[in-house]
């Protein structure tokens, strides 16, 4: 049985069950004990866990991300909580260069199987040092998993199998969506790494995205219905591993992609699933492969520049209109 629940709270179920589940599991990060969590994600992990499993640290990224993987190595399975994954950028050097690199410079010999959360991206007027997105930088990094998405039922069934991972895993969350509800099922259940999710069936055209750009797609696909343009809609929830297989299908049934990711264009995930569609898919596509990203400059404050920055569905309907007709 299902019943509608909001992110933060599908989050700390899948960790709670998790916990309950395997002693090894614990939770360490910013104001996550006595303070709730900074979104309320852990609120009463502590009561039910205790501080020995509910950790609260210090405001220093690369320690206590430093902590958790050597915990890693010596068979314990931390989740580690970053505020934002904008304060996590000192911690890259654990995440890049122990926790990703464990199981490979020992031969195999260790793994690290740690879970790194928080939330990316924009949230508004909070300027350049606390809008990026980080999910094309983790996914460059071999030995990472990548999981971004945001629909309550696959947050906690994705964070319950990197939990289970043997390899360390970055979650990203959206800051503004904590709130976001969907239905859950009360049971037991996994969602698999590395799946990716038709969200709206379509024929006309592929849009695919992740994390909160998912409700631009759909508010799009809705416009473009009523203009009797069918758009297909796919939720990657996993950047790495891609699963490209997925798009592939799609592309091959409407034979025109838009891409639509909220990171900046250069280097981004949009580029790798242009270029891997054109490897695979060539053949079926009927139009360029249209990307539809942030704009390539850090994020104004002002509102009216925050709007011009981000994707949103006028952009994504423009992007689809430019493709539709192309090869018809």
């Amino acid at each position: 049985m299902a019943r509608k629940i909001a992110l933060r709270d599908a989050l700390r179920e899948g960790m709670s069950e998790e916990m309950r589940r395997d002693e090894n599991v614990f939770l360490m990060g910013e104001e996550v004990a006595e303070y709730n969590g900074a979104y309320k994600v852990s609120k009463g992990m502590l009561d039910e866990f205790g501080e020995k499993r509910v950790i609260d640290t210090p405001i220093s990224e690369l320690g206590f991300a430093g902590i958790g993987v050597g915990a890693a190595m010596n068979g314990l399975r931390p989740i580690v909580e970053f505020m934002t994954w904008n304060f996590a950028v000192l911690a890259f050097d654990q995440i890049v260069n122990n926790a990703a690199k464990t199981l490979s410079q020992s031969a195999g010999e260790f793994k690290c199987p740690i879970v790194f959360r928080g939330p990316t991206g924009s949230a508004g007027q909070l300027a350049q040092q606390h809008s990026q997105t980080f999910e094309s930088w983790m996914a460059n990094v071999p030995g990472l998993k990548v999981i971004s998405c945001i629909d309550p039922r696959d947050a906690k069934g994705l964070i319950k199998s990197a939990i289970r991972d043997e390899d360390p895993i970055c979650m990203m969350e959206s800051e503004v969506l904590y709130g976001y509800q969907g239905e859950v099922p009360e049971e037991e259940y996994l969602v698999p790494i590395g799946v990716a999710a038709v969200r709206r069936q379509g024929t006309d055209v592929t849009l695919v995205s992740y994390n909160k750009m998912i409700l631009e797609c759909m508010a799009a696909a809705e416009e473009l219905a009523k203009e009797g343009i069918s758009a297909e809609v796919i939720d990657l929830r996993t950047i790495r591993p891609l699963d490209i297989d997925t798009i592939v299908e799609s592309v091959r049934k409407t034979n025109r992609l838009v891409v639509v990711d909220e990171s900046w264009p250069f280097a981004s995930v949009s580029s790798e699933i242009t270029y891997q569609v054109q490897k695979y898919a060539f053949d079926y596509l009927d139009a360029p492969v249209i990307r539809v990203n942030a704009a390539d400059t850090s994020l104004p404050y002002a509102p009216t520049l925050v709007e011009a920055y981000l994707p949103n569905p006028a952009k994504i309907i423009e992007a689809v209109k430019s493709v539709a007709y192309v090869g018809s």
